[in-house]
């Protein structure tokens, strides 16, 4: 299995994280893709990266964190681009939800995150929440000008039509916890119907743990709740989604 997005920088493992980054084989991990939020964890996803097998790092800035994007981030995420096992920039979008940084801001920060991925040759990760038909506006513009350039919605949270405007769009939807939620009906549609080669698992740990586990602290091997629901929802055997899913991930990130 494969997770296609985590923060295993994040504090919330700092007395385990090695641990649990020497356990991935044995929890049936093939890799784990950890995203930065800001300068400072996307440096640490690097180095994570670069010390560990089977971790991979995305670099850039949360819309959250989008008021200090300035010319020495956008240079140092250049930088950080260039390393080996950095596979996407993110993630980026827009949040509507907090509110952080002002929208203009945002907006202005996404767009040109965005021109950095095509200048550094990366694909791209989006986080949305509140902002989609902005969000969807912005990627059909950026599709446009970049036809088939790689995109990904992580943690997609949006409606069943929305998913297939994205799709239409040839993104790329990834699918967490949050389907594995007792009364979460629009989430378990959008996993039940999305087309298997736009879809990729993630935990987006430490956040967003699915059941049995909600409610703890969530973590790279609880993937496999994710793959499990998910395969029930679209009546297929778990192994078979998983094959799907770690394909599609390593095609998205560029794997060889």
């Amino acid at each position: 299995m494969i997770d296609a997005h985590s923060h295993l920088e994040n504090e919330a493992f700092d007395e385990d994280r090695e641990a649990i980054i020497a356990r991935m084989k044995d929890d049936g991990l093939d890799a784990v893709v950890n995203v930065g939020s800001d300068i400072e964890t996307s440096r640490k996803v690097v180095d994570l990266a670069e010390k560990n097998e089977g971790l991979f790092a995305v670099v850039g800035v949360h819309p959250q964190e989008a008021d200090g994007y300035n010319e020495e981030v956008e240079k140092e995420l250049v930088d950080l681009s260039k390393k080996e096992k950095v596979v996407a920039l993110g993630e980026i979008g827009l949040d509507y939800y907090y509110e952080n940084s002002p929208r203009e801001v945002q907006r202005e920060v996404f767009l040109k995150q965005m021109d950095l991925a095509v200048k550094v040759d990366l694909p791209i990760v989006i986080h949305s929440r509140d902002a989609a038909e902005e969000t969807y506006d912005i990627v059909a513009n950026f599709l446009e000008q970049h036809p088939n350039y790689p995109i990904l919605i992580h943690c997609f949270s949006y409606s069943y039509e929305m998913m297939e405007r994205f799709v239409a769009l040839g993104c790329i939807i990834s699918l967490g916890g949050v389907t594995t939620f007792k009364n979460a009906k629009t989430p378990k549609r959008v996993a039940a119907g999305v087309p298997i080669d736009h879809l990729l698992l993630e935990t987006d740990c430490p956040y967003m743990t699915p059941t049995p586990y909600r409610g703890k602290r969530n973590e790279p091997k609880y993937v496999k709740y994710v793959a499990e629901n998910i395969a029930d929802l679209r009546e297929m055997d778990v192994e078979e989604l998983i094959r799907h899913t770690d394909e599609n991930t390593k095609r998205f990130y560029r794997w060889k």
